[in-house]
């Protein structure tokens, strides 16, 4: 249990997805323009992050990482398979927030389906094989690294909304105020370090 806990701190602060693995940048600065919008993207992400790391866990498990299928030597196709599996994942949650929730499906747009090209989700499901995490560790490292995604993307939505009636000089407006901050939060989370 203390070891699922230390995975859990360290992949949400410590390990950030976005803020120090640069993972998920493109919806992380695409959709972190409002509160309600990136706590939604969020929500979205963390369902199929964790539901991802479950699948492709067993499909590493059972089929990809098996010995005694092909002996083993199917995990060339650990990549190609993941994606795959994430994309079906994207697609069942446009499905549902397009029939459920009309209004956050029209706010995130374009990046619900860039959840399929999100790095960040491919980026745990090959990070839990190369680790050589169990089905349960493998999950609970999901679970938290979007947690930490959210955290994050929640953050840098407050964030943007308090900068925008701010006065800030012409030359950072737009895209530089937000890569500054970006990266100030960044520093910020390095403090983190030191609980692991």
């Amino acid at each position: 249990m203390q070891e699922l806990i230390l995975i859990a701190v360290g992949t949400a602060f410590v390990n950030n997805v976005v803020l120090s693995q640069f993972l998920g940048i493109c919806p992380f600065l695409g959709v972190s323009k409002n509160v309600k919008t990136a706590a939604g993207m969020g929500g979205a992400v963390v369902f199929v992050i964790t539901i991802a790391s479950f699948v492709t866990g067993l499909i590493y498990k059972y089929i990809l990482g098996n010995p005694n299928i092909m002996g083993g030597e199917l995990e060339y196709l650990n990549t190609i398979v993941f994606i795959l599996v994430i994309a079906a994942l994207v697609q069942f949650v446009e499905m549902f927030l397009k029939k459920s929730m009309q209004s956050l499906y029209n706010a995130l747009g374009v990046y619900l389906p860039l959840i399929t090209t999100n790095c960040a989700v491919l980026g745990v499901a090959l990070t839990n094989v190369e680790e050589g995490y169990g089905l349960l560790t493998g999950v609970v490292n999901g679970f938290a690294t979007a947690a930490g995604f959210l955290i994050a993307i929640v953050l840098m939505a407050g964030i943007r909304e308090k900068t925008e009636y701010n006065n800030v000089p012409e030359a950072f407006k737009g895209t530089p105020i937000v890569l500054v901050t970006a990266g100030l939060m960044a520093i910020a989370f390095y403090g983190f370090s030191g609980l692991i």
